[in-house]
């Protein structure tokens, strides 16, 4: 007897919410310059066509390694008041409320790129603080911070859910279910995340990870092309089951 094997339908691709349009930035690290290009380049797409519900997602590290992290807070924080955004925490902002609340991480926190940050603030901080120095300078960065900044680092969420699609800064763990995850894993994983093969149960928008241009796979994408070092800030557009990275 001959068995008739059934065809396996190709699996349906992830798809937003009818009305909703997505544009999901990577990582920006103090690229003021290359985030105020990607807005013009969302309101000319608007204008030209309307939707509903217009979301950007932001997937973190907003600050350190570029020059101008400060202005990028700025910015952004004057962004929110006039559109629907969601910003997701990064490794990055995680380290510095860390640094705020203990000064010794100072010196972890240059190779980071927190040096830069630092000197966006105008701050001039020694090549080699002593403890006492360390202490002085997370002092006098409060005390120039504005209060709008550190809450708006302090409200940033580790994730974010729409229709087929799950956006987080650095992957998931796989194996573990979206709602399980932890949230050190959100913020730093990345070989065992960006070898897997899993089906993770939404498709994964994220960044952390730099690469030369996005990377698209069958479970997740990554748009974090080293905009402080390439100069390529990558904005993804999702509306439907169309994904069209900028």
């Amino acid at each position: 007897m001959i068995k008739l094997m059934r065809s396996r339908k190709a699996p349906r691709p992830p798809r937003l919410p009818n009305g909703v349009r997505i544009y999901a930035f990577g990582d920006i690290h103090g690229c003021v310059d290359l985030l105020r290009n990607m807005f013009t380049v969302i309101d000319t797409d608007l204008a030209r066509s309307p939707i509903d519900r217009p979301i950007e997602v932001y997937l973190g590290d907003y600050i350190d390694r570029g020059p101008y992290s400060r202005q990028t807070l700025d910015l952004l924080i004057e962004r929110s008041r006039s559109r629907e955004t969601v910003f997701l925490k990064g490794n990055h902002e995680a380290y510095f409320l860390e640094v705020l609340r203990n000064p010794n991480k100072v010196d972890e926190w240059r190779q980071f790129g927190g040096l830069q940050t630092l000197m966006s603030y105008g701050l001039n901080p020694p090549l080699n603080p002593t403890a006492a120095e360390r202490i002085d300078l997370i002092a006098a960065l409060k005390a120039v911070m504005p209060a709008d900044h550190l809450s708006f680092l302090r409200g940033l969420t580790p994730s974010f859910i729409c229709g087929d699609f799950y956006f987080v800064h650095a992957g998931v763990r796989p194996g573990v279910p979206l709602k399980e995850q932890q949230e050190s894993d959100l913020l730093w994983i990345r070989h065992e995340f960006l070898d897997s093969t899993a089906d993770f149960g939404k498709f994964i928008v994220h960044g952390h990870t730099p690469v030369r241009e996005p990377d698209i796979r069958t479970n997740r994408i990554n748009i974090d092309t080293g905009a402080y070092a390439t100069g390529n800030l990558t904005l993804l557009s999702i509306q439907g089951s169309s994904m069209l990275p900028v």
